[in-house]
């Protein structure tokens, strides 16, 4: 991620800064309030530039948007076109300027951090922070290598407070086979806690603990088959990575040190990494909804957590172009559990295709065998918020249905204390819901799970609830097993169903802890 030279912010003549240290605001030009803004994003303008297209941004690029009219600004990897925003700021346009084409994320946080940009900005967004090119080949470290692990004293000492314990990473070998040992000393590790991709020579090596990552990324000394095996100690959080030799020769030293290897930082800090994966099928389920899979390389290991989202990439009119997509299982009724084998190589995707779209109608022009890239997963939801859990209440408009086909799943199957789960599934007409069939077996065979459906244009024949989300339909919907349970709400959709639902929710008198929202 870009660095940004320390500086006091606001600056010291800013508009922003007051004699007192304090912060005041800018007088605002009329027609430029906080409501005259919310009305320009939601008028359909472009406030990208992009025609709706989300491209991935380099650091050379984001350099060159430094001008008022022209003003790219990161937060936490995100990169935004403030431009459309500069008479609407209340600290001014100076403000903004002093993180015009660079990473804003530090200076945010000194004025703004408990503003919410992500709403706020949602229309200005032009795409996520592209990955850093390793180092060149030739690059070596002149620091002392013991059997592959560096002392502990050279893992980043720029860890917060509140990093988890440093790892720390290990390897030994046999005649034909090499073995990576990584010490997360943390005992909440399984198999989606690591990402793994072999390419070339070069071995990457993620391993998400808590709000971090920890890397291990060399090029090997010497070449090793494509498949690999992954495993992991729960009980003591120890993670093996079993790599085939292709000759059996004796490895003086596991390989030479590529950028961030062996360091610790902040999962919002790290770029996406991308693997290319190939399109296996593509399936009607709706009109205008396709079932895609993707088989991801032998090369690489990599399973996406529950209520995650992965970003895929696809070159349009010369430009990469990326869009975030949850991936789901194959079915409701697959097994969700660990897997028997080491590596689940499918990853499927539930897809509304917009035929003026910019995206989707692309991604469906792709024949089977094509190639799609696919980003590490990026955490919008902790799994430990399912654990004790009595009462889990699901709320999906359209394809918002996708983030909760697995926590769905993973409930009814992993949480021995859950009582019931309820979907209210938002449509337009019976036509678009998506695996209807699917949800009214699973009711049949699981007891605790009941499905309503509800459209918004239905036929005459309908015999459902109609209308849109409100709060009389959730008042009635959402009954607690008894007074003390334990409750989550998982609500999914469009922005505006997503907006109203959470007003609706807070109106009801459901705690912030109790309601996980995202956006379709």
């Amino acid at each position: 991620m870009l660095n940004v030279p320390s500086q006091s912010f606001p600056g010291p003549s800013s508009q922003q800064r007051v004699a007192s240290g304090g912060r005041s605001k800018v007088p605002l030009k009329q027609g430029r309030s906080l409501m005259d803004w919310i009305r320009l994003t939601k008028s359909g303008k472009d406030l990208t530039g992009l025609k709706g297209r989300l491209i991935e941004v380099t650091e050379e690029e984001l350099k060159k948007h430094n001008k008022k009219d022209d003003c790219w600004i990161c937060i936490r990897g995100f990169v935004y076109n403030v431009s459309p925003y500069m008479e609407y700021h209340p600290g001014g346009e100076d403000e903004l300027m002093r993180a015009a084409g660079s990473d804003g994320t530090d200076l945010f946080d000194q004025v703004h951090c408990w503003v919410n940009y992500e709403s706020m900005l949602k229309e200005c967004l032009v795409g996520r922070m592209a990955m850093k090119p390793a180092l060149p080949k030739d690059y070596h470290e002149e620091k002392k290598v013991l059997n592959g692990m560096l002392p502990q004293s050279q893992v980043t000492d720029t860890l917060a407070k509140e990093s988890p314990s440093s790892p720390s990473y290990d390897w030994f070998q046999t005649d034909s086979l090499v073995t990576v040992v990584i010490y997360t000393k943390q005992k909440a590790i399984n198999l989606d806690s690591v990402i793994v991709d072999h390419r070339d020579d070069s071995f990457r090596a993620e391993t998400v603990i808590k709000d971090y990552s920890y890397l291990v990324h060399v090029a090997l000394s010497h070449e090793i088959q494509e498949d690999f095996s992954v495993l992991v100690v729960e009980n003591v959080g120890k993670i093996e990575i079993v790599l085939k030799k292709k000759e059996n020769t004796s490895w003086k030293r596991l390989g030479h040190p590529q950028e961030n290897h062996n360091s610790i930082i902040p999962k919002k800090d790290t770029g996406l990494f991308y693997r290319k994966c190939q399109l296996v099928s593509k399936e009607d389920v709706t009109r205008d909804t396709k079932l895609f899979c993707l088989m991801l390389p032998p090369s690489t290991h990599l399973q996406v957590p529950v209520r995650q989202h992965v970003y895929l990439k696809l070159p349009i009119t010369g430009t990469e172009s990326v869009k975030p997509y949850t991936p789901v299982s194959d079915s409701l009724f697959s097994e969700f559990k660990e897997p028997v084998l080491p590596n689940n190589i499918y990853i499927y995707f539930l897809i509304k295709i917009y035929p003026a779209g910019f995206f989707t109608p692309e991604l469906d022009h792709l024949q089977i065998g094509d190639y799609v890239s696919v980003s590490n997963p990026e955490r919008n939801f902790i799994i430990s918020q399912l654990q004790e859990l009595e009462d889990l209440f699901l709320l999906a408009a359209g394809t918002g249905f996708t983030p909760v086909v697995k926590v769905l799943n993973y409930a009814l199957t992993n949480i021995p204390s859950l009582r019931k789960v309820k979907l209210m599934f938002f449509n337009k007409t019976e036509d678009d819901i998506i695996w209807r069939s699917q949800l009214e077996k699973l009711a049949c065979k699981d007891k605790r799970f009941e499905v309503e459906f509800v459209l918004s244009a239905p036929t005459s024949e309908w015999s459902g609830k109609q209308g849109y989300i409100s709060l009389a339909l959730l008042s009635e919907f959402l009954k607690r097993s008894s007074d003390t349970s334990k409750v989550l709400i998982c609500l999914c959709g469009p922005t505006p169903f997503t907006e109203q639902g959470m007003k609706m929710l807070h109106d009801l008198n459901f705690s912030k802890d109790e309601i996980h929202s995202s956006t379709a």
